[in-house]
Parts: C-alpha cells; structure tokens; sequence
C-alpha cells in the first residue's frame, strides 16, 4: 500500500471547477496585484480570528518579517523565540539586524515553554515571538502575562495554526500584538504558491503593516517609511476564497485523523510497549483543551531514522521537522550556542516523526501504518 505523507488532489478535485472559474475571473479582470480578491480574503480571514483587521501579504516569512518591521524590531533589540521551529521565524529577526534569543521547549507540545522566558529578558528585548507549533497554540496566557509585565510585543507565528483555539476560546492570531499566517500550499489552508496574511486588533500596527507591504509608500511614490514588497497576489488570494469554506471541514477531518491513530496506537498496545509518545492537546486548570488543528502529526521514538527507513521501503511517507534546531544551523553559529544549552528541543530534533494526516487520508492507510510501525518494533 502506498501512504503519502501529503495527497492535495482530495481537497482540490471537488472544488477544481471553482479554482478554475475564480483564476479565470481574475484573468479576465487584469487586475493581478491586491484588489477585490485581497480584500475579500483579508475580511473572511479577520471574521473567522475574531480580530479587527488582516492584511494579505506575499508569503508567511513576510508576515513574519513585516511585523517585526512594524513594532520597530532593527539593530540592538532582542526578540525571545524558539529553536525548534522552521529557519523563518528566526530568519527574520535576524535580517532586521536584530538578535535572537533562544528559549527551549516545552517537550510534551513542542511550543516555547513559557516558564523560562522570563529569565531571558533584558533592557534590549522588543518582543516575544512563540511558535504554534504543529498546530497547537503555546501557552499564551503565560506568554501575555510576561509580555505585560515587561512591556513586550508578542508576535504570533501561526504559520501551521490556522484555526487552533487557545483553550479561552481565542484563535490562533488573535492571542497577541500581531498574528502571521502562511498559506504555503502544505499548509491546512493553502494557496497555489506562496501567500501569507497578518492579523491585528489594533489599528495603528494594521495602517504600519499596510503601509511597509508597499514600499512604506503612503500616498503611491511618497515614503516616510522603508518597506517591502510584501503584497498578496489577486490569484492566490482567489484561490484561498474558494478554498476557505472547506477550512473547518479539513480541520476537523485532520482531528478526526488524529483520534483513529491514538486508538490504533494504543490498541496495538504501541504506546506502552515502544513508549512512543503521541501528540497531545495540552489542557487549562479548567480542563478545556486547546483546539489543536494537526497540520501536523506528530509522534516521538527513540530509533526514530530506522523506523522512517523502514517506513519509506513500505511505502509510507514520512517527514522530520526539525532535524537540526536553529542554535547548531550554521548560520546561526554567531549567536555562540553548544550542545546542551536547549535540551528539549535538541532531544526532540532526534526523536520526532510525522505521520500522514492530511484530509482524505483513508482509515486502512492509517490501519496500514501503524500495523508496519508495529511490525518494525516485533523485528
């Protein structure tokens, strides 16, 4: 049997008529740069967080990047983030001059662990900027509170939580100063290419963040600021317009996915056996869980590159994020980190595997993987 870690045709051949006509639409207009499509998203985006305003941008690095850009994020500031996460997060703090500052994980949801934050804040810390990561908000509370207390920015990396509920019943990007979405095409919202989207509930980083998307212009060809071309195309925003609909759908198709893999893992008596952790939805002293969206499926063993080895000749696609945290990256040497210094996430960049969980993947695939895993473990 043949699982790929990702199969897209489930979720475009219903709807391939409407890409079609939404792409034609676009074509038709010649107008191929922000415009009507843009702003119907950037509405539909901002209605479904509960935040004031979301503006669409070229790809989720560029959220990133344009709003480090408007909380004045440049040479001299830190900004207090996460080693286990993809190279933008952390790329683009470095690219406005300033300095990261690593804080290790939390090993159970591969978020930020909140509680070691705060000793990682000096005078030149600007901001917080947590990862959500897999799908599942970090610890926002604990976050904000510090935030708070410090007269901090934070800045959500929602890239692969589009539509994760913090257990207080706020979506991912509208839990800090300002949220940033990818919709690269992997993502469970994702366009043809690459696009992205920043979220705020407050007016004055919106009118910043649209103004640096466009070269800092303000009328057209006058610029008190140095921005960016960081503007959504109309024909990737026309496509997430059709797509959108089917959001909550997938999501919920993602966690019903999840659900048949814990109670094949369990049945199979692998959790016990093998100790192979699984992902888990974190919960408040309430016991209300966070909504987790799964973008990813996440588990944890041991002899992790044998087992995808294995995996791989069966047929079974798998993926590693992260193999190497962003403290041993070359590129990143300058900071002067070691071995030991993030333990959690150097454990987690040696023992985590993703598993197919995408919409449409069908129950005997799911059946099917975990049996080989199962068999890997029998020898």
């Amino acid at each position: 049997m043949n699982v790929p870690l990702l199969d897209l045709s489930y979720q475009h051949q219903p709807i391939q008529q409407d890409i079609a006509s939404a792409i034609s639409r676009v074509v038709d207009s010649n107008a191929f740069i922000l415009g009507a499509e843009v702003s119907k998203l950037e509405k539909q985006i901002a209605d479904y967080c509960g935040v004031g305003s979301a503006i669409g941008v070229s790809s989720g690095t560029d959220a990133l990047l344009v709003s480090l850009m408007a909380i004045g994020v440049g040479p001299g500031d830190e900004v207090i983030t996460t080693p286990y996460t993809f190279i933008a997060t952390v790329g683009c703090i470095a690219r406005l001059g300033a300095k990261p500052v690593f804080v290790d994980i939390d090993p159970v949801t591969y978020n930020i662990d909140p509680e070691k934050i705060e000793e990682k804040i000096t005078s030149k810390t600007k901001a917080i900027l947590p990862v959500h990561l897999y799908g599942q908000c970090a610890d926002s509370a604990s976050i904000l509170s510090t935030a708070k207390k410090h007269n901090l920015y934070v800045v959500e990396d929602a890239a692969q939580a589009i539509g994760a509920q913090y257990h207080d019943g706020r979506k991912a990007g509208n839990l800090g100063d300002l949220g940033c979405f990818s919709f690269f095409p992997t993502k469970n919202l994702g366009c043809f290419g690459d696009g992205g989207m920043v979220v705020t509930n407050h007016p004055e980083l919106d009118e910043r963040v649209r103004v640096l998307r466009v070269h800092g212009s303000k009328p057209k060809y006058y610029h008190k600021l140095i921005g960016g071309n960081f503007r959504l195309d109309s024909l990737q925003a026309a496509v997430l317009n059709v797509k959108f609909p089917c959001l909550e759908d997938w999501n919920h198709q993602r966690r019903e996915n999840a659900l048949r893999y814990e109670a094949l893992f369990k049945e199979k008596c692998l959790t016990q056996a093998q100790k192979i952790q699984l992902p888990q939805a974190v919960y408040s002293s309430s016991k209300v869980p966070n909504y987790h969206t799964y973008n990813q499926f996440v588990i944890r063993v041991s002899n992790r590159d044998a087992l995808r080895e294995y995996l791989r000749e069966k047929g079974i696609g798998t993926e590693v994020y992260y193999p190497i945290p962003l403290h041993f990256q070359q590129c990143f040497h300058y900071l002067g980190h070691k071995e030991g210094d993030f333990p959690e996430a150097e454990i987690a960049a040696k023992n985590t595997l993703a598993l197919p969980i995408f919409p449409g993947l069908k129950p005997e695939q799911q059946e099917y993987v975990v049996q080989q895993i199962k068999t890997f473990f029998a020898g």
